[in-house]
C-alpha cells in the first residue's frame, strides 16, 4: 500500500515569507488600497477643513455686515414724524402705509410714507427712521443681525463642505464599484471556461 500522504506534509513548514508579507492581504486589490486612503483624506479634510471654512466663511460675513451697520448707522437717523391724515380703519391689515411730515434739521418741512396702525388719527406722533437726503427708510442693522449672518454663513458653508465631501465619497465608490464589476466580469469570462471543462470529463 502506497504511503503517500498529500503535499508539504513532512519536514518543516515553508517560512511565512513565501506566502507574502506578514499584515498585508494578498486579496486586497489596488482599488481597496486607493479607496482607503482616499477616505482618510476625506475624514482629514472633514474634521480639520470643515470648522477653518466655517469660521473664515462665518467670521468674513459678519465683518462685511459690520460694515453695513456702521455705514447705515451713519447715513439714517431717527426723527418723530406726525400724521398728515386720519388712517382709515382695517381690520384685515396689521398697518397701513400714510403720509407723515416732519421738521428736519435745517428747519426744512418734509413729507414721506410711513407705516401705521389702523384707525390712528390725524397729528399723531410716528417714529421713522430717514435716509441723509430726507428719505423714509427701514432702520439700519443691528449688530445682532450681523452676528446672525455670520453664523448663518458659517453653517451654510460646513454644511456645503460636508454634502461636498460625502458626494464626492459616493462619486468616488460609484466609479470604483464599476471597475470592479468589470474587472470581475473579465475575469469571470476566462475562468468560466476552465470551470466547465473541468465537469464535461
Amino acid at each position: 500500500m502506497d504511503a503517500q500522504g498529500p503535499p508539504n506534509t513532512s519536514g518543516s513548514p515553508s517560512p511565512r515569507s513565501e506566502h507574502g508579507l506578514p499584515g498585508v492581504n494578498s486579496l486586497r486589490r489596488p482599488s481597496d488600497s486607493f479607496e482607503s486612503w482616499f477616505r482618510r483624506i476625506l475624514l482629514t479634510l472633514l474634521v480639520v477643513g470643515l470648522p477653518v471654512v466655517a469660521c473664515t466663511t462665518g467670521t468674513t460675513a459678519y465683518e462685511a455686515s459690520m460694515h453695513a451697520v456702521r455705514a447705515q448707522a451713519a447715513q439714517r437717523h431717527e426723527v418723530v414724524a406726525r400724521l398728515t391724515a386720519d388712517v382709515e380703519r382695517n381690520h384685515n391689515a396689521a398697518k397701513q402705509s400714510a403720509q407723515v411730515s416732519w421738521t428736519d434739521a435745517a428747519g426744512v418741512v418734509r413729507t414721506g410714507t410711513a407705516l401705521a396702525d389702523p384707525g390712528t388719527t390725524k397729528g399723531t406722533p410716528l417714529h421713522v427712521w430717514v435716509s441723509r437726503n430726507g428719505t423714509v427708510t427701514g432702520p439700519p442693522m443691528s449688530t445682532l443681525n450681523a452676528k446672525s449672518t455670520g453664523w448663518v454663513a458659517g453653517g451654510a458653508a460646513a454644511y456645503g463642505m460636508a454634502l461636498g465631501i460625502y458626494g464626492l465619497r459616493v462619486g468616488t465608490r460609484l466609479l470604483l464599484d464599476r471597475r470592479r464589476y468589470a474587472q470581475w466580469d473579465a475575469e469571470w469570462e476566462r475562468a468560466e471556461p476552465l470551470w466547465s471543462a473541468r465537469f464535461r470529463r
